[in-house]
């Protein structure tokens, strides 16, 4: 088993600027987020936002079940912050910058552009546990600040800082990235997003990669 670079639990909030925990402050990014978050959410009317659609919007079908993937994307971020806070802190510092990124231009474009979907079914065709969750998504997480979407930008995020890391297991990086696909098709199969603000995500991506990496793909990294 991996030994842990770190010992948190020494960790008090007065140590947070020596150079063992400094990286810990990157996760202020989440309350600037979170605040963000409410004022769009709040201050911003829905009729002000201008509708997300397009034409392979109205191929997808609605499917209740890609909402288990979609729901265990909180986890995958939990999940590869800690794993990297624990075994690869210079992973950890790229993953949450490339975080703090998409989030910012997000956040830009939601209030210089407000947008919304209309894509959620009136009324789900089937009754079970999957429309339950979905239908509690529907009620906490609005249909405005869609585009770009976040989950997708962040499961792209976190399959590249993943990809690039070689000494990790390659079925583990495989299996992740393979995850973060899926979860940015299942956005759209439980019309939380429209195909549109998939497509959007890539060009905020690409910025935040250029901006963490220096380079859209080190070279190094693909030997």
């Amino acid at each position: 088993m991996k030994k842990a670079l770190v010992d948190y639990r020494q960790f008090r909030l007065r140590k947070i600027n020596q150079p063992e925990y400094s990286h810990l402050k990157l996760l202020l990014g989440w309350l600037g987020y979170f605040t963000l978050y409410f004022l769009t959410e709040n201050l911003i009317p829905i009729e002000k936002c201008r509708p997300v659609h397009c034409a392979v919007d109205d191929l997808i079908p609605f499917c209740e079940y890609f909402v288990i993937p979609y729901v265990l994307w909180y986890g995958l971020i939990v999940f590869s912050l800690g794993y990297f806070l624990l075994y690869n802190i210079d992973a950890f510092k790229k993953l949450q910058t490339y975080i703090i990124i998409t989030q910012i231009v997000a956040m830009i474009i939601y209030i210089a552009f407000p947008n919304r979907q209309d894509l959620r079914p009136e009324f789900f065709p089937r009754d079970n546990f999957c429309t339950d969750i979905i239908a509690l998504l529907y009620a906490f997480d609005t249909s405005t600040g869609v585009c770009p979407s976040l989950h997708c930008a962040y499961s792209i995020g976190i399959a590249s800082v993943w990809l690039k890391e070689k000494d990790e297991n390659v079925w583990l990086r495989a299996f992740i990235a393979l995850f973060c696909l899926i979860i940015c098709i299942s956005t759209m199969f439980i019309k939380q997003h429209s195909f549109v603000d998939f497509i959007a995500a890539i060009p905020v991506c690409i910025l935040a990669e250029y901006l963490v990496f220096h380079k859209i793909y080190p070279k190094d990294k693909l030997k």
